[in-house]
């Protein structure tokens, strides 16, 4: 097996994961399924530059070397990645205090939603019980 079918598996399996949580409706788990595609994509681009090992990242002579602008872009991705992952864990809890829950579409729990599914317990500015 050769190291590029490696990657790619890996890849693939850290990207399926991601969608997967992205597809879930609590808050915490599309944040992690967004942190893991960011770092799918990390490894994609970082996986562009060619796998070399032990290659110098500057150019000395006809010898092999790794192209260093997919490691600098991996780098500042990583970077803004962070402060994006932190922005969005922000806006994850303050929705969930403005909104009283954790879903995405900010549905009640199936708790809640048993005991107040009148139109009543809607809450004001819905329509219901007004």
């Amino acid at each position: 097996m050769s190291m590029e079918f490696l990657v790619a598996t890996g890849i693939g399996w850290i990207v399926a994961c991601g969608i997967y949580l992205l597809l879930r409706g609590r808050t915490f788990t599309v944040v992690l399924g967004l942190t893991l595609l960011g770092y799918a994509v990390n490894v994609f681009i970082f996986a562009m530059g060619r796998l070399w090992a032990g290659a110098p990242p500057i150019v000395i002579g006809d010898g092999p070397f790794a192209d260093p602008l997919p490691q600098a872009l991996v780098l500042t991705a990583i970077v803004i990645g962070f402060a994006t992952t932190g922005f969005v864990i922000e806006l994850a809890l303050r929705s969930r205090h403005d909104n009283g829950s954790d879903h995405v579409d900010a549905r009640p729990d199936a708790a809640q939603g048993a005991q107040g599914a009148g139109p009543a317990a809607a809450g004001p500015g819905t329509g219901g019980g007004q």
